[in-house]
């Protein structure tokens, strides 16, 4: 029998007692030194930002495909606005991924040196109160990484503020989903999104209106992601794994297709990202702490997401 993924309470993250503070920095970081993957309850997110924020996804993935497609930024690698159906790919897997997406960044900031991530678009005219919206959610789910990367950081044995201060005005990204009805013009071999790992330092994924989340277990098998509407699905990426030589595991996951070809499905991954010049070589004390030997390139955030993007068709 398959067993679950762990299910960690964030309201332990906010207790007065050291000793639940502690409870949970041990139960995030043996979830992601076991399989990679967690599911946050009690987060604090507010479950009608959650749907107000896919009735904006339903509302901009039902505009026709000329304007959808008046939002596509490929100059940039699609890391801002509209990525359109089949264009992603998982790593060394030729088929598409049968989804399209949005991708919004953190607010770029209006003076001051420019930074390395791009400037958000917004399908202004088209879509009324996605902007706010999204901005609102963005932030509420930055908060919260910014809670966990500590959390990490201390279960590794450094300041609460190590892994934060890296992901600090960092190209951090969340992707809002839409996995349409699939029909026989459907690639051969493709499905909604194949056999990956995350690229970045963690992901928070607000739960999908649809199962077919699938984490791989220790021995191949396939963890089925049940939909829970209160809980937000956690995992480590490359970058993470890379950084700490592989003491927290970047797991491989799917999307599987649906039995019922009509099911659409939305989701709303957070990736977290370190700026682009943030060295992830593996550090010495977790190649102490693990082989022995640095298992994982030596090569900056900015480098690494550039190679994954041309990886998976992005680039």
């Amino acid at each position: 029998m398959s067993r679950s993924i762990p299910s960690i309470d964030f309201r332990l993250a906010l207790s007065e007692a050291k000793d639940e503070r502690q409870r949970f920095i041990s139960e995030v970081g043996d979830a992601l030194k076991d399989i990679g993957f967690f599911a946050l309850t009690n987060h604090g997110i507010p479950r009608s930002l959650i749907d107000e924020t896919y009735a904006q996804c339903d509302a901009f993935f039902d505009l026709d495909d000329t304007t959808k497609r008046s939002y596509l930024r490929p100059e940039i690698g699609h890391q801002r606005g509209y990525t359109a159906f089949g264009i992603e790919h998982a790593k060394d897997n030729p088929a598409p991924d049968l989804k399209e997406f949005w991708q919004t960044g953190r607010t770029y900031p209006p003076e001051g040196p420019a930074p390395t991530y791009p400037k958000n678009i917004w399908p202004t005219g088209h879509v009324e109160g996605f902007q706010a919206i999204t901005e609102a959610l963005y932030s509420g789910m930055e908060t919260l990484a910014q809670h966990l990367l500590a959390a990490c950081s201390e279960y590794l044995g450094k300041p609460a503020d190590w892994l934060p201060n890296m992901s600090h005005e960092g190209n951090t990204i969340m992707r809002m989903i839409h996995y349409p009805p699939l029909d026989e013009t459907m690639p051969e071999g493709a499905v909604r999104s194949a056999a990956h790992e995350d690229i970045n330092f963690i992901t928070l994924l607000v739960t999908a209106t649809a199962d077919g989340l699938e984490v791989m277990d220790h021995d191949g098998s396939w963890i089925q992601v049940k939909g829970d509407q209160d809980a937000i699905i956690v995992d480590s990426g490359d970058m993470l794994q890379n950084l700490t030589n592989g003491l927290f595991k970047s797991t491989t996951h799917r999307v599987v297709n649906p039995k019922d070809a009509n099911t659409r499905r939305y989701s709303m991954p957070m990736f977290v990202h370190p700026r682009n010049e943030i060295d992830l070589t593996p550090h010495p004390d977790f190649i102490a702490m693990t082989s022995g030997t640095a298992e994982y390139a030596s090569i900056n955030a900015g480098d690494y997401l550039h190679q994954r993007l041309k990886e998976i068709g992005l680039i």
